[in-house]
């Protein structure tokens, strides 16, 4: 486990690049097989490859999506898993940060 500075995840890329693919990465492989693969592969590469991770302070992540969600990923923004794998598979990343920095689970 990495020592977590607040100034450095400023510069997230240079000191936590290892640390941010190891959550996302968890976060996808939790949900890999237990919903459409077609819709969480559509998710993981038009729209998280394009998120932005923030440390909001007291152990907090929060992750930032695009706008144009529904646009990047065309029609499978149709299917009826789509809303539920986006939200799920953001809410799992802003875990598996606390996780990965060390931080507890959320109160």
């Amino acid at each position: 486990m990495t020592e977590f500075d607040p100034e450095k995840f400023e510069e997230k890329y240079v000191y936590y690049f290892e640390e941010l693919e190891e959550a996302y990465s968890n976060a996808y492989n939790q949900l890999h097989g237990r919903y459409d693969s077609q819709v969480l592969k559509a998710i993981d590469r038009k729209v998280l490859s394009e998120s932005e991770p923030f440390y909001e302070g007291d152990g907090e992540f929060r992750v930032e999506i695009p706008d144009d969600v529904r646009e990047r990923v065309g029609a499978v923004a149709d299917h009826e898993q789509f809303d539920i794998v986006l939200e799920e598979l953001v809410e799992r990343i802003e875990r598996e940060l606390r996780r990965v920095f060390g931080f507890g689970p959320r109160k």
